[in-house]
């Protein structure tokens, strides 16, 4: 199984499965071999993407403009990338995950 958290150049790529209309927002744990992210929004205009870039930025102490939805804008399989040092943001981002 592929891990859902790499590195790029410019910071690291996440893969992320989402749950739209969830209760509450949180991340955490794995869906198949992406990071669960379950938002309030619903799938509409646009508004679960803007909330997964909103919740991983605040999860990963980034700004929501270092985050970017690069794959999966329709659906609930997602790639995010996620600007910064790599290193770090992926040591943060496998925390999440318990990895």
């Amino acid at each position: 199984m592929s891990s859902p958290i790499r590195q790029s150049p410019s910071g690291i790529l996440v893969d992320v499965w989402v749950a739209p209309r969830a209760s509450r927002d949180s991340i955490g744990g794995l869906h198949g071999d992406r990071v669960k992210v379950a938002v309030s929004a619903p799938p509409v205009d646009g508004a679960a993407n803007e909330a997964v870039r909103i919740a991983l930025a605040k999860a990963l102490g980034v700004a929501k403009s270092h985050v970017k939805v690069v794959s999966g804008q329709k659906g609930r399989q997602k790639t995010l990338a996620v600007s910064g040092d790599p290193g770090l943001l992926s040591a943060k981002a496998k925390a999440l995950v318990g990895s």
